[in-house]
């Protein structure tokens, strides 16, 4: 879970870091538990671009990740741990006492040998899933479910956690990474521990290649574009033109235009929004 620092043998490997994949302990993935991963670059069923500054980058097959954790009463054994190139965090190959494997999330703390359980019997200890009404107030937790039976939705990047606050009723209170405080019903389930990886947020890409590799195609300034393209575009070096205000290429406010519907039903489930940096 550390980072290494490359050699400076070129402008790109100069300042370069990256994952020693030490905690790593399978390098082939489970065959049963993959499936096939078509990269859409960006584009809806219709073949428009949607989401821009999306292509190229390296094949993938998509891992099989049990967010739901849908085996209450089954212990399960820890039988490696993996790098699964679609998220930040690292995954745990969970082999069941009925014969069944299936990937989870990785938490930290989580080394291979340990035991997890599911349900309302399991004990409160990293790896294991329980309902928010049975974990004590200050835990740390991820993978939360936001309705029972959907599977984990929240908290599920490399190094996050979100802590129990109090319970009231029959919601939890749950503080999120990103400071914002959340209800959310008793009945639904949380995997004890902080996510692994922490330091993920520590690398440096150090050169453009690295960023294609990914997926992510380069990204052009609206005010180095001509007016007919963006209305940030046009004028005399960087005069700004056009409408006033950060917009989108399709003239819609920018950078700090509240995009969430105020009828959202959830909106109630909010106490506290996150805290601006």
């Amino acid at each position: 879970m550390g980072l290494k620092v490359y050699r400076p043998t070129s402008p790109g490997r100069r300042g370069m870091t990256g994952s020693t994949f030490e905690e790593i302990t399978k390098q082939k993935p489970e065959k049963a538990l993959l499936l096939s991963h078509k990269q859409k670059a960006g584009r809806n069923n219709q073949g428009r671009t949607t989401v821009r500054h999306r292509g190229s980058g390296v094949k993938r097959m998509l891992r099989v990740i049990d967010f739901k954790r849908d085996k209450p009463g089954i212990p399960g054994r820890v039988a490696a741990i993996e790098y699964d190139p679609n998220r930040s965090a690292r995954i745990a190959l969970i082999y069941y006492a009925d014969g069944e494997k299936r990937y989870i999330l990785a938490p930290s703390e989580l080394n291979v040998g340990d035991k997890i359980m599911t349900g309302s019997d399991a004990e409160v200890k990293v790896g294991n899933a329980l309902p928010l009404k049975l974990i004590p107030s200050g835990t740390l937790i991820h993978n939360i479910e936001m309705e029972k039976g959907r599977g984990g939705q929240l908290v599920r990047g490399a190094g996050t956690a979100a802590q129990l606050m109090v319970k009231e009723g029959e919601y939890a209170l749950v503080r999120l990474p990103s400071s914002e405080m959340r209800r959310i019903h008793g009945d639904c389930l949380a995997t004890i521990g902080q996510m692994g990886n922490a330091d993920h947020k520590n690398i440096k890409l150090g050169k453009a290649g690295r960023k294609r590799l990914m997926g992510w195609r380069p990204a052009v300034r609206g005010s180095a574009m001509s007016p007919r393209d963006h209305p940030h575009g046009g004028g005399e070096g960087k005069t700004p033109r056009g409408m006033p205000g950060p917009k989108t290429p399709w003239g819609k406010p920018a950078l700090g235009y509240k995009t969430r519907s105020k009828s959202k039903a959830s909106n109630k489930m909010i106490v506290k929004r996150r805290e601006k940096k």
